[in-house]
């Protein structure tokens, strides 16, 4: 009379069978959320789509039409991932806030802001990580009028006579812009303002090796605007 032979399985091949187990969980689990694709899908936009639909935003935000949106919604939609149309490089000033001024919501705009809205290494990185790993298409140099920190940088450079604190390293970034306007007719700070913002979007478009080769692969738009603290309106910089 022959026996059933039970085999009876090792901790070893257990093991492995709940590893196995596992990771066939995880790649599903990344396979469903790559197939729901981009939480804002009418966030793909080619660099001048994007372009269009900023300033778009801006006309609203300047004529009182701005539209808000469903915050509420929008959280939950971004939990997973975002993938933002457009960067903004701002100044921190207090008076503008870009996601006001372009009439967008949560999940739009990749925002870094900082007094005189210039690229260090910090925000150069971010943007590489923007275009990089958010594929965003636009990235836009924000400056504006009245700026404090371009201000206080003119009048450190003609009092020979450096700032308190750690504000030098602010001054020392925008000297160049302020320098370079001296050599311009016409209102120095008014062009040491647009200056620096022409600076700052030559150094993002020539930052390597990501954003340069963005742009140069015409995936990437690298453009300057400024922000007129009395209307709102944002004017495209050439």
């Amino acid at each position: 009379m022959s026996y059933p032979i039970t085999i009876v399985p090792s901790r070893r091949s257990l093991l492995l069978f709940a590893v196995s187990a596992v990771g066939m969980r995880l790649g599903n689990i990344v396979d469903a959320k790559e197939a729901k694709g981009p939480p804002k899908p009418d966030n793909l936009l080619s660099p001048d789509a994007a372009l269009k639909r900023l300033l778009e935003g801006n006309d609203r935000y300047v004529r009182g039409a701005s539209r808000g949106g469903d915050l509420k919604g929008e959280r939950q939609v971004l939990v997973d991932g975002q993938n933002p149309y457009a960067a903004v490089l701002s100044c921190a000033d207090s008076r503008i806030a870009p996601e006001l001024a372009f009439d967008s919501g949560l999940g739009d705009l990749f925002v870094c802001r900082l007094a005189g809205n210039f690229a260090n290494d910090d925000t150069v990185a971010s943007m590489e990580y923007a275009v990089a790993v958010l594929n965003t298409p636009l990235i836009m140099v924000l400056g504006h009028d009245h700026c404090g920190a371009i201000d206080a940088t003119i009048k450190s450079l003609n009092d020979d006579k450096p700032p308190p604190g750690r504000i030098p390293s602010l001054v020392a970034a925008l000297a160049p812009a302020v320098k370079e306007s001296r050599q311009q007719p016409g209102d120095t700070f008014a062009n040491a303002t647009r200056q620096n913002v022409v600076d700052n979007v030559n150094k993002l478009k020539s930052a390597g090796p990501i954003l340069n080769a963005a742009v140069g692969q015409n995936r990437l738009k690298v453009v300057g605007g400024l922000y007129r603290l009395d209307t709102g309106r944002v004017d495209l910089l050439s």
